[in-house]
């Protein structure tokens, strides 16, 4: 009778953590980024069903026989479903890591041992070309751009991801066991290469707790408070929750407190020796300011929350304090498409000049970049694309960046339903970085433009020869 009384339990515990009984073994592996200006830390990340006596890191330097030890911590998660399902988050923090070098690790305890992975610390400095991939809306159903990024990650394509928010749709359906297989998922990218994020409205459900017991931030470790900031190369890049306009009834103060943090970190950014080392300031956050997409989002509107603030006070309002402090670029997702803008403020466009428009622009840059997959599918366009739209497309896919330089970043938006082709190109050239100046509007006349018309939709937006 024992020995059935054990065996039911067994299987009561296998079913609640979704797979056989392997209690003490490490699954849904990632590692992000350490403080953020120290470019020898990496964070590394899984879960247990049980606790374990320690949480540790094994890892050496590729080349090398010495093998370092780092033990960490582990945090208890109950899930706020019907069945409180409980897991075991571990968090080890390596420091001291040699800037560029390979690393081969696997973590766990003597209970139970991940497989062995492998990670590239940050490289020291400014003077290199991090690149990235970036996606939102990847779901754990029709995560139709995964295998290819999968395959790039393991072909040392980038540096580190940024995941634009929304996260396997969602992470809290089923007792939360879905967020356990889309972490299982990404595994094979998170675990080799640092998953940064930012949370989206998929994330909301109890209080937000699924991403921030799951994924550790530099500066931001419990995601007690889900915006941080990190540098890499010549690049300053923020994240910051654009749900805390739109989930107020968890809490009112935090869009004040994000707010003020921001205005902070943008100013300790633009002190002369910080922008003259890291001139490039990019942003990213889930819910976009402007968007052409056909339905009711905030982007949407004229007067979105996110770009102009709350209603009629207009205060908090974010595009003022970009522009202000000279933001190069800004990420989105949300809409279930890519869509990129010309350098626009205050809904006119600021293009560089009508040749190269994204030569010295003057204001930010906007890409939107939501269509990796998921079972929502895509979200449709409307067909009078407004002056700042140019260029448009519902193909899943993703977006890659590389920052070459203090002068020069490139973008490519990749189409996974075209087999990886490019589907969108360009480039981002300044001479100088820096708040942007007061200037003449620009407007554009609506004869100075044309549309080109794909299918049944409005793709691309482009300036005629004779445009701004």
């Amino acid at each position: 009778m024992k020995r059935a009384g054990l065996l039911v339990l067994l299987c009561a515990l296998s079913i609640s953590w979704g797979h056989p009984a392997v209690f003490y073994q490490p699954e849904q592996v990632h590692i992000a980024y350490g403080d953020p200006d120290d470019p020898s830390q990496m964070f590394v990340v899984w879960s247990t069903a049980n606790d374990t006596t320690t949480s540790m890191v094994r890892y050496f330097a590729m080349g090398s026989s010495k093998v370092m030890i780092t033990e960490g911590v582990s945090r208890k998660f109950t899930d706020g479903g019907e069945l409180r399902r409980v897991q075991y988050i571990h968090r080890v923090k390596l420091t001291g890591l040699t800037p560029g070098q390979k690393y081969q690790y696997t973590c766990g305890s003597t209970e139970g041992w991940s497989e062995m992975f492998s990670f590239s610390a940050m490289k020291s400095g400014t003077n290199w070309s991090p690149r990235f991939a970036m996606y939102g809306d990847l779901g754990n159903i029709n995560a139709q751009s995964l295998p290819r990024l999968q395959l790039e990650t393991e072909q040392d394509k980038y540096d580190a991801i940024l995941h634009v928010g929304d996260f396997a749709y969602d992470m809290n359906v089923d007792n939360a066991r879905v967020g356990d297989e889309f972490m299982r998922q990404i595994e094979p990218i998170a675990a080799h290469v640092p998953y940064m994020t930012c949370p989206g409205n998929h994330e909301m459900k109890y209080n937000f707790s699924n991403y921030k017991h799951r994924f550790v931030m530099p500066g931001d470790e419990l995601s007690d408070r889900m915006f941080y900031s990190f540098n890499i190369g010549p690049a300053h890049i923020i994240s910051f929750s654009s749900e805390y306009y739109f989930f107020i009834y968890y809490g009112i103060v935090q869009p004040i407190e994000q707010y003020r943090w921001l205005e902070r970190d943008l100013a300790e950014a633009n002190k002369p020796e910080n922008r003259a080392k890291r001139p490039w300031i990019i942003t990213m956050a889930h819910r976009p300011m402007y968007c052409s997409n056909e339905n009711k989002d905030d982007c949407t509107k004229k007067e979105s929350i996110i770009r102009t603030g709350v209603p009629f006070l207009h205060s908090l309002g974010l595009e003022k304090l970009f522009y202000q402090y000279g933001v190069d670029l800004t990420l989105w997702a949300h809409e279930h498409s890519y869509e990129r803008l010309w350098p626009v403020y205050d809904r006119k466009v600021y293009n560089g000049s009508a040749a190269e428009p994204y030569t010295n622009p003057g204001a930010p840059v906007h890409i939107i970049t939501g269509s990796a997959g998921c079972q929502e599918d895509h979200d449709k366009f409307i067909n009078n694309t407004a002056p700042w739209s140019a260029f448009r497309s519902d193909d899943y896919g993703y977006t890659r960046m590389t920052v070459h330089n203090a002068s020069h970043l490139y973008m490519e938006q990749v189409s996974d339903d075209k087999g990886g082709k490019i589907m969108d190109s360009f480039w981002i050239k300044k001479d100088k970085h820096g708040p942007y100046p007061n200037r003449e509007w620009r407007v554009p006349d609506s004869d100075k433009f044309q549309f080109h018309q794909k299918k049944d939709r409005y793709t691309q937006f482009s300036i005629k020869e004779n445009g701004l």
